[in-house]
C-alpha cells in the first residue's frame, strides 16, 4: 500500500552545518566532495545512505541545511541571508504603498490649486496684504507648507527605497539606489519640493508675485510619475472611465486658469471694454474700479465662468454667452478647440468601448447560452434533459462566471498552481477533520488533485451500480440518498459520501442513487490521486485513515463479495 518505501532513493542527502552566517563571503566554491570536507567554513558532514521511518520523525536542528550530493557543494556566501540596510525601505512594503497614495493625493491637490492660486489669487490687489498675515489665518498657506515638507520627506524616502533593475533583480545597496534616483526622477522631485514662498519671502512686488506663481507651476511635473502609477489600473474598465473623465476635467481646469490669466492681463491695456471680463462685469453689474484698483465680479463668478467657457469649447457645444472678443482671446480659443477635438476623439471615443468591456461578461454569457441551445436544437435533446442542461449551465456560470479554472491554471507554474488550488479549497481543508494532521506540503499536493463540480436541483450525481472512483465532499447545498425509491439519508454541507479507498483495495460499486435537492457545489478527488498523495506522505496515512469519517458509505458490499467469490 505504501509506495514511498518501495521507491529507490537516488538523491542521498548531505547535512551541512555552516559557521557564522554573518562571516565574510568566501571567494572560492568547492567543486568535489573531497574538497568540501576540507573547507574550513563547514564543521561537519554527515552522510546517510538511507533514511528510515524513525529517522524521518527525528527533529533536525534549524542550523542544518540539506544539500544534494548530485550538485556542487554551495559556498558559504550562498547560504547567507541577504543583507538589507537598517533604514532601507522595500518598494513593495505596505508602508511604501500607503506613502505613495499620500503623495498621489498631494500631487492631485497641487495640480488643482497651484494653477488656481497662480491665476486667480496672485493677481488680486490685496494678495500681498493677505500674504503677510499669520500662517494660521490662511488655510491654503498651511496646506502648501505641509505639501512642501511632505515632498522633501518623499525625496529622502526615495533615496532609501529599493528598485528593480533591468535584470529583474531587487537592488537594496544604498549607493546604487542613490545613483539610480539621481539619474531618474530626482530633478523633477527637487523642483517640485522647493518652497518658493519661503525663498522669496519679504518681496512684495508684483513681479515677485508673478514669478512665484510661475515657479510653483513646476510642481505639475510630478504628474508624470502619478500617470505611471495610475497606469496599473488601466485593465479595469470602470477605473479607466473615471480616470478619463477626471483627466478631461483637470485639463479644462487648467485651460480655465489660462483663459482668465489672458483676460486679466489684457484688460488694463484695452482702450475699450471689450474683453470677456468686462462683459461679465456688465452682466453681473459688478464693475471694475478705475485705474485697476479692484472691483469687478467675485473670484467665484470669474472662475465658474472661465470653467464654463472651457468646457463648452472642449465639448464643441459653444453656447456663445461667453465669447472671445480680443485677438489674444480668439487665438487661445482656437487652441482650445484643437485640444478639444483631440480630447473628444481620444477620450469620449473610447467610452463606448469601455462600456462594452464592462458588459463583456454578459455578452459572453449570452454567446455561450446560444451555443448550448443550438446544441440542444441540433441533437434534438428531449425536454427534461434539455431543462437540466440549461439549469446546469446557468448554475455553473453563476459559480465560475464562465471561467474555466483548468485552462487558466495551465498557464502558471506548478508551484503557483498549488497556491491557487490551496486557496480555492481552503474551506474544505480547514473544516474537514481528516486533513488536520496534514503538513503544508501534503495540503498543497491534495489541493492540486481536488476538482469542483456543480449540480442543479434534481440532477443525479451518482447512479446505482456506478463504479465509485471518487470521494465526494459537499461544500454547499443538500442531497438525498435514494435506494429503491426510499430516502436513506439527506446530506448537507461538510458531509462526505463515497467509499474509503484506504480500506478497500478493489473498486466498489454504488448501492444507491445520489440526487441533488438544491443547487449543490461539491469537491471530489479520484481514489488513485488520493492514494498517490498518501504514498508521497506516509506519515499522514494513518492519521487520515483514522480521522476520515464518511457520512454515508455507498459501497455495495453484496456485489463486492460476489466479485471476490467469482
Amino acid at each position: 500500500m505504501n509506495r514511498a518505501h518501495s521507491q529507490d532513493q537516488t538523491n542521498i542527502p548531505l547535512i551541512v552545518t555552516t559557521n557564522e552566517i554573518g562571516a565574510k563571503p568566501s571567494s572560492s566554491t568547492a567543486t568535489s566532495l573531497d574538497s568540501a570536507f576540507k573547507t574550513k567554513s563547514c564543521r561537519s558532514f554527515v552522510r546517510q545512505s538511507k533514511l528510515n521511518h524513525e529517522h524521518r520523525n527525528k527533529s533536525v536542528p534549524q542550523n542544518l541545511q540539506v544539500l544534494s550530493l548530485g550538485a556542487d557543494v554551495l559556498p558559504e556566501y550562498k547560504l547567507q541571508s541577504p543583507r538589507v540596510h537598517k533604514w532601507t525601505i522595500l518598494h513593495y512594503s505596505p508602508f511604501k504603498a500607503v506613502w505613495d497614495w499620500i503623495i498621489l493625493l498631494l500631487v492631485m491637490y497641487t495640480a488643482i490649486f497651484t494653477p488656481y492660486v497662480a491665476a486667480f489669487l496672485l493677481s488680486e490687489p490685496d494678495y500681498n496684504q493677505r500674504k503677510n498675515r499669520k500662517y494660521a489665518d490662511d488655510p491654503i498657506v498651511i496646506i502648501d507648507l505641509i505639501v512642501d515638507v511632505t515632498f522633501v520627506v518623499d525625496i529622502l524616502i526615495n533615496f532609501r527605497t529599493t528598485f528593480v533593475n533591468g535584470q529583474d533583480e531587487v537592488v537594496s545597496h544604498p549607493g546604487r539606489i542613490a545613483v539610480h534616483y539621481l539619474s531618474g526622477w530626482f530633478l523633477i522631485d527637487l523642483v517640485a519640493a522647493i518652497p518658493f514662498d519661503l525663498l522669496l519671502v519679504g518681496s512684495d512686488t508684483d513681479e515677485t508675485t508673478t514669478l512665484i506663481g510661475l515657479l510653483k507651476t513646476a510642481r505639475l511635473l510630478r504628474l508624470v510619475r502619478v500617470a505611471r502609477k495610475i497606469d496599473r489600473y488601466s485593465e479595469y474598465g470602470a477605473a479607466v472611465l473615471v480616470l478619463l473623465m477626471a483627466t478631461f476635467a483637470l485639463i479644462a481646469h487648467w485651460l480655465a486658469c489660462i483663459w482668465y490669466a489672458i483676460g486679466n492681463a489684457e484688460r488694463p491695456l484695452l482702450k475699450g471694454k471689450i474683453g470677456w471680463l468686462d462683459a461679465l462685469a456688465q452682466d453681473t453689474q459688478e464693475y471694475y474700479f478705475p485705474n485697476n484698483t479692484g472691483g469687478g465680479p467675485s473670484v467665484k463668478s470669474r472662475y465658474v465662468t472661465a470653467l464654463y467657457f472651457t468646457f463648452t469649447s472642449l465639448t464643441s457645444v459653444g453656447f456663445g454667452n461667453v465669447a472671445p472678443n480680443t485677438d489674444a482671446e480668439k487665438i487661445f480659443t482656437i487652441c482650445v478647440m484643437l485640444v478639444g477635438s483631440l480630447m473628444y476623439a481620444s477620450i469620449f471615443g473610447n467610452v463606448s468601448a469601455i462600456i462594452q468591456r464592462l458588459y463583456s461578461g454578459t455578452a459572453r454569457y449570452h454567446t455561450q447560452m446560444l451555443r448550448v441551445r443550438e446544441f440542444i436544437r441540433f441533437h434534438q435533446i428531449p425536454n427534461p434533459l434539455r431543462q437540466r442542461l440549461e439549469e446546469y449551465f446557468q448554475h455553473a456560470w453563476t459559480y465560475t462566471n464562465g471561467i474555466d479554472m483548468n485552462s487558466v491554471l495551465k498557464g502558471f507554474p506548478e508551484c503557483l498552481q498549488a497556491d491557487i488550488c490551496l486557496h480555492l479549497n481552503r474551506n474544505l481543508l480547514n473544516n474537514c477533520s481528516a486533513f488536520e494532521a496534514a503538513s503544508p506540503g501534503c495540503l498543497r499536493a491534495l489541493s492540486l488533485k481536488f476538482k469542483t463540480t456543480h449540480a442543479p436541483p434534481g440532477d443525479i450525481l451518482v447512479h446505482k451500480g456506478d463504479v465509485l472512483t471518487y470521494l465526494y465532499f459537499i461544500a454547499r447545498g443538500s442531497i438525498e440518498i435514494l435506494k429503491d425509491d426510499v430516502v436513506m439519508a439527506i446530506l448537507g454541507k461538510d458531509d462526505i459520501f463515497g467509499e474509503n479507498p484506504c480500506i478497500h483495495s478493489t473498486l466498489g460499486k454504488s448501492n444507491s442513487n445520489v440526487k441533488a435537492l438544491t443547487y449543490c457545489d461539491l469537491h471530489k478527488i479520484h481514489r488513485d490521486d488520493l492514494l498517490d498523495v498518501l504514498d508521497l506522505f506516509p506519515e499522514f496515512y494513518d492519521s487520515f485513515v483514522n480521522s476520515l469519517e464518511i457520512t454515508y458509505n455507498m459501497r455495495d458490499q453484496y456485489r463486492a463479495q460476489q466479485a471476490v467469490w467469482q
